[in-house]
Order: C-alpha cells, then sequence, then structure tokens
C-alpha cells in the first residue's frame, strides 16, 4: 500500500469515527482506562475496529488515546504503556487482515495530560510520556501517527516533533477548537497552520469539542493558511447527560455525511468522526466521498488540497441589528413594582431580558447592554449560564454586579456542575446577605475542552438537589439538615424544556423539581408554541407561573445547528427553510418570527424572557408584547 502522504495528495481518505464512546456506548466508563480493553476485552475493541472497516474507512485509529505513562498512572497502570499499546496495534492489524482490506493503521495520541491536568504537569515528563507512547506504537507497527485533540498550540508543537523525529513516520497533527474558532490556548486556526507549518507533517487538522458545522469553518481557515493536506473529524454534535456520568450523541448519518463532503469540497484530505460518531455515522461519510469521486469532484483524483472554497458565513454571526425604533415600552420602571416573585404574585406579565457574562471577566459590556434596555423599560434580568472555556464573570457575581450599579433585578443562573454542595451553600448565603433574591437552577455542563465529556464535571447535585438546597435555607436549615441562624428569602426557579424528545419523563422531571420547592419554571427558548402548550397540559394542576424564553435566530446556519447539534432543541421544519429562503436577510426573517412568538405570549404563559444577546433585537421584540 502506498505511503499515507501519496494517497493524501491523491485522493480524499474516509477516517474512522469514535472509539472511547464506542466503548462507552458498550458499557464502559469514561472514568476508566479505556485504552487497557486492549489487554481485557480484545475483542471488543476488534469488533469496533471491524464494524468502521465494514462501513468503509480507509484509516482505522488504534484504542490507545489515553495510552500514555501520565494518564495511566492516574489508574495505577503506568508500567504498562508499551504492553498496552502494542496490543492496540495488534489488534487493529488483526481486524484488517479478517476483513481484507485495504487501510492505514493509525497509532491514536491524545495530549499526555488533560487539559484539567495541565497546570500541575512538569513538561519534561509530558514530552517524556509522548516519547514513550510514540515510539511504542512504531515499534508494533502503526503506519502512521494521530495527535489527536490538543487543545494547545505549545503542546501539539511539542508532540508534532518528537513524533516525526522518534519515528519517521507520517505524523498527522491535529489541533481542536473551541466555538469561538480558537484553540484552548487562544489561537486562531491561521496561527495554528502557521506554527505546524514549520515541522515535517503529513497532514494538519482538527478533530473533538466542535460539531460538524462549526468544523466546516475551521476547515475553510486551515485550508487557506496551509499547503499540507487538511483533516476533519467533528463530533457528533454536543453530548447529553443521560443516566449518572453516562452520556449520548444524537446527530444521525446524513447530517455529518452531508458535512463531510463540504470539507472534502473545501479541500479536506481526510474526513471522519470523533466523539459521538459510529460505524453508521461513517458509512454515510463514505458513500458521500464515493459519490464525489463519482461527480468528478476532489476526492476523484489529484491533490484535494488543491481544491480551495470562499470562506462561508460564519455560523450564527449576528447580524447588525434595527434601530431601535420608538415601539411600546415592555414595562414601566420604578422601584416601587418589586421584583420578579411580586410581579408574579399579582398576576402581572412579566418581562425580562437574557444577558450572558461576558468573556474576559470584565461586566461593563453587560452593564452597558443592560443600561440601554432599562432604558426602554425593562428592570428585571436573567443573567444565563455560559459553557465557555474562556475567563468570564459568574453568573452570581454578574447579578450582585448589575444591581449594585444599576439597581435592577438580576436573577442569577447557577449551576451545579463545578461545585460541591458546600461550595453551593456558600456561594448562595454569602449572595443572599448581598441582597440577592431571584435564582434559576440548572444542572449544566462543563465546557468541552477536548476530551470526554465528564472529565471536569463534579456534578454532587443536579438541579433537583440544588432546588432541595434552597428551600432548606428557606426554612433555616443547612444542607446538613442543621439549623441556621436566620431563614433565607430566595424566590427559587428551574428550567424546563417544552422540546423534549419524551415530553411525558420532561414533565415527571418538572414534577420532582417543583416538589423540591421550585416556586417558578423558565422554559429553554422555543421557537414555536405547540410543544409548550402540550407540556402545559401535562403539568396542569401545577400553580406556578411558566415563563417563556425566546430568542431570534440570527442566520440559516444558526438554525441549521441548533436543529440538528444541540440536544433537547427543536426547531420547525418550517422556520428552516424560512431562514434558508432569505440568504442575506435571515436574521430579520428569525427576528420576525420570533416577534411573532412574542405576540402571542400572553396567552400561554405568565411572562417572558427575551434572549439572544443582541439588545437592539430585544427591544424590538419588546414592542410586540
Amino acid at each position: 500500500m502506498n505511503d499515507v502522504r501519496e494517497e493524501l495528495a491523491r485522493r480524499v481518505l474516509v477516517c474512522d469515527g469514535a472509539m472511547g464512546t464506542m466503548l462507552h456506548a458498550a458499557g464502559n466508563s469514561l472514568d476508566s482506562p479505556l485504552p487497557a480493553l486492549n489487554l481485557t476485552d480484545p475483542a471488543l475493541v476488534a469488533t469496533i475496529h471491524e464494524a468502521y472497516l465494514g462501513a468503509g474507512a480507509d484509516v482505522i485509529q488504534t484504542n490507545t488515546f489515553g495510552a500514555s505513562r501520565l494518564r495511566l498512572a492516574i489508574h495505577g497502570a503506568a508500567g504498562s504503556v508499551r504492553e498496552i499499546n502494542a496490543a492496540g496495534v495488534r489488534i487493529a492489524r488483526q481486524a484488517r487482515e479478517r476483513a481484507g482490506r485495504r487501510a492505514f493503521i493509525a497509532g491514536s495520541v491524545s495530549p499526555a495530560v488533560t487539559a484539567r491536568g495541565r497546570p500541575s504537569a512538569d513538561p519534561a515528563a509530558r514530552a517524556a510520556a509522548i516519547r514513550e507512547q510514540v515510539e511504542a506504537l512504531a515499534e508494533a507497527g502503526a503506519e502512521l501517527i494521530i495527535l489527536e485533540t490538543f487543545g494547545y498550540l505549545d503542546e501539539l508543537a511539542e508532540a508534532a516533533a518528537i513524533a516525526t523525529s522518534a519515528t519517521g513516520l507520517p505524523v498527522i497533527a491535529q489541533a481542536t477548537f473551541s466555538q469561538d474558532g480558537r484553540a484552548l490556548s487562544g489561537e486562531t486556526p491561521r496561527e495554528v497552520a502557521l506554527a505546524l507549518g514549520e515541522l515535517p507533517l503529513a497532514a494538519i487538522g482538527t478533530n473533538c469539542t466542535l460539531g460538524p458545522l462549526h468544523t466546516l469553518t475551521i476547515v475553510e481557515q486551515l485550508r487557506r493558511s496551509t499547503g499540507l493536506p487538511v483533516t476533519a473529524q467533528p463530533n457528533a454534535g454536543l453530548p447529553q447527560r443521560v443516566h449518572g456520568r453516562r452520556f449520548e450523541y444524537h446527530i444521525d448519518g446524513g447530517y455529518v455525511s452531508r458535512y463531510a463532503r463540504r470539507y472534502a469540497e473545501a479541500g479536506a484530505a481526510l474526513v471522519g468522526g470523533c466523539c459521538g460518531t459510529t460505524p453508521t455515522h461513517i458509512r454515510a461519510i463514505a458513500e458521500q466521498i464515493a459519490a464525489l469521486r463519482a461527480d468528478g469532484g476532489p476526492g476523484a483524483g489529484g491533490t484535494a488540497r488543491g481544491r480551495r472554497t470562499g470562506a462561508a458565513r460564519a455560523a450564527g454571526r449576528p447580524r447588525a441589528g434595527p434601530a431601535d425604533g420608538d415601539g411600546r415600552r415592555g414595562q414601566a420602571g420604578g422601584p416601587d413594582r418589586g421584583g420578579l416573585a411580586e410581579r408574579l404574585a399579582r398576576g402581572e406579565f412579566a418581562v425580562a431580558a437574557e444577558i450572558a457574562p461576558p468573556v474576559g471577566g470584565v461586566g461593563d459590556q453587560a452593564v452597558a447592554d443592560a443600561g440601554r434596555l432599562r432604558a426602554h423599560g425593562v428592570d428585571l434580568f436573567l443573567v444565563a449560564s455560559r459553557e465557555s472555556p474562556r475567563a468570564q464573570l459568574g453568573s452570581v457575581n454578574l447579578s450582585l454586579h448589575l444591581r449594585q450599579r444599576l439597581g435592577v433585578e438580576a436573577i442569577a443562573t447557577v449551576t451545579t456542575w463545578d461545585k460541591t454542595i458546600m461550595a453551593l451553600q456558600a456561594d448562595l448565603l454569602g449572595a443572599h446577605a448581598l441582597g440577592m433574591r431571584t435564582v434559576v437552577c440548572e444542572t449544566g455542563n462543563p465546557p468541552l475542552r477536548g476530551d470526554y465529556p465528564n472529565v471536569d464535571g463534579i456534578w454532587e447535585v443536579d438541579s433537583v438537589g440544588l432546588i432541595g438546597l434552597l428551600a432548606g435555607l428557606n426554612h433555616g436549615r443547612d444542607s446538613d439538615g442543621l439549623d441556621l441562624a436566620t431563614k433565607t428569602s430566595f424566590h427559587v426557579g428551574a428550567r424546563f424544556n417544552p422540546a423534549a424528545a419524551d415530553l411525558r419523563q420532561e414533565a415527571s422531571r418538572v414534577w420532582a423539581k417543583l416538589r423540591a420547592g421550585a416556586q417558578f419554571l423558565i422554559s429553554r427558548p422555543v421557537y414555536e408554541l405547540d410543544t409548550f402548550r402540550r407540556l402545559r397540559g401535562l403539568l396542569s394542576g401545577a400553580e406556578v407561573p411558566m415563563l417563556l424564553t425566546i430568542a431570534p435566530l440570527r442566520s440559516a446556519e444558526q438554525a441549521e445547528y441548533l436543529a440538528h447539534e444541540v440536544p433537547g432543541v427543536m426547531v420547525p421544519e418550517a422556520v428552516l427553510r424560512a431562514l434558508a429562503a432569505a440568504g442575506d436577510e435571515a436574521a430579520e426573517a428569525g427576528l420576525e418570527l420570533a416577534v411573532g412568538l412574542a405576540a402571542s405570549a400572553r396567552a400561554v404563559a405568565a411572562g417572558v424572557v427575551l434572549a439572544g444577546g443582541d439588545p437592539a433585537a430585544q427591544v424590538r421584540l419588546l414592542g410586540a408584547l
């Protein structure tokens, strides 16, 4: 078989998909050392390889992600590095022989430590761990090395230099990027490409963290910035926590394969999948690439990397909002109107605007946005949680900041994934002492940082447990049931999802929140009202105010991303078609659709939360209320 460098120059190769999340789906914990299954359950690993080969993969990756000394040491297996890596190559080679088809065996290599463990890692030990692993893979017969899911450019460049010099094998270096289009260490795709371009690599690319749509933007930027072949292996959207510490992905093969074809058309030379992708996804990708070859596209021969396209519109990029206009003001301000609890108790239709914590740790822009909305009569603000790896103000701190600077009621969204129950209790008591009274409880998820989705999650309690904690504080009891010196007076809210796939199960979950002590409910963003009405019907008898969240769609790309890649979001087909047909006017079309929802809100809900992060659009929505 030709060297993989020759094949990358000749045609588009199909790589396999996830190994770790496939093993997880088979019942293995993501907290366990999955590469050790090469020794304890080689038949399971082989079955996954064979399934990918049968689906049409041209490259299969060994089950050695995380099989370096520092990662294995966490599980007491540091002494088995060479044995585990050698077994990983052997299992893959034997699977190829049984399949009877041509395919490259790629040694999979992760960063030597997780993003969370990076600050305490010794750089020399980190480099030594990479060297030991790539040498073991090469000695066992790997035909190339794929460096996967590197969020920090210095580590990727270091690992690439070690792998190329220590093994003599072709090396593919793949960085992982966040939704802001930068690596975890802050570099743009262009900066990553320029830094890696000095090394004798077979290809550079991206994998993990991002789903299909946002990966396309990264591929296009890499393609414009390098003469090397480019690779793309997206996740199957965002993970959804289902039971305990188990996760599932829900994107189908058709959606992933459509983007795989677009990667190839943009100049990618290797396409495959990462977390959540399965043989079904890879089969669909292989069929798309075969069809592209048949059509005479970049997969048909010649240099795949020679084909370039202009940049697609950035997914979800907000257009300039319309002028504020006069419009009706949502509510008259005034300190005598009370907060959310008082307004809901009076039966008043409540209007709040959502503010997201700004990235960078400075709240000036949030204060300016809130001040602009306050001038239009809004004096209730919901401070959302933000799943971003970047430095940012916490929602409680920003809420207190808005209250102090503007004299408004700011409702903090408190998530449970990042703190123990004792830390949550301390923060909430401190916030109460400073005047905060209204809190929305969420379980939440940690931002993806290029590893399995539960690496950084704590989840000592979920949203139901947090509601129970607040209810206990309101009764003068701490988390252990001991008496406090005084009772708190929190107004406790919870989220619910009208677009849940199983509305009865969602209703059961909401009832659990109400029994724990939730006093009002706020929906996830909705893009139609039928599911909201159905869920409200399942909650009949619950005397609790329900607020509707409305977030204008800004582009056809954003709508497609939400519909296909974000669990628990339902964007109707009619809305997707309307935004696609609107072309450059998609932002205006999305806003008009949201205005229609706002106009109907009083008939179905006790209030609304105007989300989306664009004060001009939020002001437009006020006019419909």
